[in-house]
């Protein structure tokens, strides 16, 4: 018994020690890629920031003022830290910077693993370095400041030290002050010193800002006048106060069109709203043991007030991952992956081009770390979910044909419902990433697989001929001479390609659960399978074939002589026909409905869905038969794989309804058991 456990042990660390290998292996990767794209961008493009400073003869140094250019953002102090700095080579500045930058930014992730709230399991913590170092990679403030040249690192990881690798109220407010000096908004922690107790810190960090500020006016009288006073705190520096690379309430308000005056009363009285009600909670969860959350609180606070805050500033953001919310488990992923989401994606992927929601868009990072500071309702840690959230139910395994099917057992059958947002957020960003996927198989643009797309049209109608299922031209005429059944299959085309799929999943979602989860998993192996079709194998339709004569119904008449021809080129890749996804989408309704319909007609009625579809794909010029083909198998690899991973589906719904059946007989029957008092 000893030796088994011993053994069990044992291999247990051993799958750690793999693991912590492989984070770690991931994160140098992405550390490598950073430098790669920064080091391959030509001059004049790369490190522009830092190029405030190069003079004439290709050596760094200051003539005159900082702010000649605008385009030093940074405090007075900042550029009298800076300085020995404009001494040193052009050349060997962009090396050092950048190196020097994923140092920081390795020490941040180390710092910040280290402050994660106790108690922490082994296995969190020796993971937790490796992960943080990577999210920080890719998260766009790191990587905007390793594009740029910027410092925007620096005083987050100074406040870091100082709340959790120091020891001493005074060093620790020392290092805030300096953090405070570089960003004046950082100034805000001093509240937080002081409201936990840390009286003596707060004074030294207000005394530390004071001392540098001053320190800078003595050296750069010109400059801090410039900075403080002309520009108020930095405001209008790096670029206009409305553009949308400015996340913060300042700038909020002036997108919206609020000026003068008016717009100064309502962001102060805002930022002070923020500001107290941040530090508030920020309070709170230090004193509840959560510090971390604190600091990111803190943090997200002060970049609503600042007059400025520019995409390298909002790593704040980030470090409010470490928040526990919602009372399930299915929940708890909803906070640390829309943070993780907002922070590494550009927002034009989470929200689609609709002009009503470009407020929305336009502050989307904004409205997040206005969210964390204020309303997202972190878990204490003496909340009883804090620890053990309520566990999700799973659907008995329901026998599988193959032994070792599922391959991915882990990934059971969940009866209850999984949260809407974060589906909707999942949703999204699989689809922009299915767009950007698409254009990208062509070489980003439609002329650039314009030849190898139409020698595969060839090759298709070649093998069409001999099977004697060439009908694209011959059906697409004869739909085109009568103008209502044109009419239908356009209409038809253009209009349930999404709308279906999606009442599909939003009937499943409600009334079916289980059937959800098997449904959903299957419609996104179809399409990543479609998506490597559309990689290796880029197909012209038949309406982008020159020579076929086959009429457009749908986007009109094609002026071959244009490298990019067609009203959809700027949106998506024309040349993604192989295989299907307007066929294979009807089609996996159609299965579907099939499958989980309770009467026959039901069953019929979904059955037409892909009917009516692959005759609208190829009457209108959209496809070829062999695209329907196509779209048909990769249907059944998606159903095949979440056969695979997850197990059979067929009997999972029936058995759920079996035990529920015989819990409502069981029921009379403990009652007319039970005890009588």
């Amino acid at each position: 018994m000893a030796n088994a456990e011993h053994s069990g042990a044992t291999e247990i660390q051993a799958r750690l020690r793999v693991a912590r290998l492989a984070l770690w292996l991931v994160a140098a990767v992405l550390a490598l890629r950073e430098v790669a794209v920064v080091l391959s961008t030509p001059r004049g493009e790369r490190l522009t920031d830092l190029e405030t400073w190069v003079g004439p003869d290709g050596v760094l140094h200051v003539k005159g003022s900082l702010y000649d250019s605008t385009r030093f953002t940074g405090t007075p102090f900042g550029g009298l830290v800076l300085k020995p700095l404009t001494r040193a080579a052009e050349q060997a500045l962009g090396w050092g910077w950048t190196f020097g930058t994923l140092l920081l930014v390795v020490a941040l992730g180390l710092v910040a693993a280290r402050a994660l709230p106790q108690p922490v399991g082994r296995r969190t913590s020796l993971l937790a370095a490796p992960v943080a170092i990577s999210l920080l990679m890719l998260s766009l403030p790191v990587r905007n400041t390793l594009y740029l040249g910027q410092t925007s690192i620096i005083p987050v990881l100074l406040v870091l030290v100082a709340c959790f690798a120091v020891r001493g109220e005074r060093v620790s407010g020392l290092l805030v002050g300096l953090a405070a000096a570089l960003q004046p908004t950082v100034l805000l922690f001093a509240a937080l010193l002081w409201f936990t107790g840390r009286r003596r810190g707060a004074l030294t960090t207000v005394a530390a800002f004071a001392a540098g500020t001053a320190l800078a006016w003595a050296a750069l009288p010109h400059d801090s006048y410039t900075y403080w006073v002309h520009h108020i705190a930095g405001t209008g520096l790096g670029g206009p106060a409305d553009d949308l690379a400015n996340q913060s309430l300042h700038g909020l308000l002036l997108r919206l069109g609020v000026s003068g005056p008016l717009e100064i009363s309502l962001f102060l009285a805002l930022g002070a709203a923020v500001a107290a009600l941040g530090v508030r909670r920020a309070v709170r969860y230090a004193r509840d043991g959560q510090l971390l959350l604190a600091v990111a609180i803190t943090g997200c606070a002060a970049i609503a007030v600042s007059p400025t805050t520019w995409q390298h500033q909002l790593l704040w953001v980030l470090l409010a991952v470490v928040g526990r919310v919602g009372k399930r488990a299915s929940d708890r992923y909803v906070w640390p992956v829309a943070v993780v989401v907002v922070m590494t994606l550009p927002t034009t992927m989470l929200l689609p081009h609709i002009s009503a929601l470009y407020p929305l868009r336009n502050n989307l990072v904004l409205l997040a770390a206005l969210a964390a500071a204020t309303v997202i309702p972190f878990l204490s840690r003496t909340s009883p979910y804090y620890r053990t959230p309520i566990p999700a139910q799973f659907a008995p395994a329901a026998p599988a044909r193959f032994r070792r099917v599922p391959l991915l057992p882990f990934l059971r059958r969940v009866l209850t419902r999984p949260n809407l947002l974060l589906e909707l957020l999942l949703l999204r960003v699989t689809y922009a990433a299915y767009q950007q996927v698409r254009l990208a198989a062509t070489g980003g643009s439609n002329s650039a697989g314009r030849a190898t797309a139409e020698k595969h049209g060839q090759q298709v109608l070649d093998l069409e001929r001999l099977l004697h299922i060439d009908i694209e031209h011959w059906a697409n005429h004869a739909v085109v001479k009568v103008d209502w059944l044109r009419n239908f299959f356009d209409f038809y085309y253009e209009s349930f390609h999404f709308v279906v799929p999606l009442s599909v999943l939003a009937v499943l979602y409600w009334r079916r659960p289980v059937d959800y989860r098997w449904a959903r998993a299957s419609l996104g192996f179809a399409t990543l399978l479609a998506l490597v079709g559309f990689w290796l194998y880029p197909l012209a339709p038949p309406r982008l074939m020159p020579a076929l004569g086959v009429i457009d119904t749908v986007h009109g008449v094609q002026d071959f002589s244009k490298p990019d021809y067609g009203t959809l080129t700027a949106l998506t890749n024309q040349y993604a026909a192989m295989p299907s996804l307007h066929f294979g989408w009807s089609l996996w309704c159609g299965v579907v409905i099939a499958v989980i319909a309770p009467r026959w007609w039901m069953k019929g009625l979904g059955l037409l869905h892909p009917l009516f579809t692959v005759s609208a794909i190829v009457a209108t010029g959209n496809h070829w038969v062999l695209d329907a083909v196509g779209g048909a198998v990769v249907v059944a690899g998606g159903f095949g794989l979440s056969y695979l991973f997850q197990g059979p589906r067929g009997r999972t719904g029936a058995v759920v309804a079996e035990a529920e059946a015989a819990d409502q007989e069981r029921a009379p029957a403990r009652r007319d058991t039970a005890p009588r008092p």
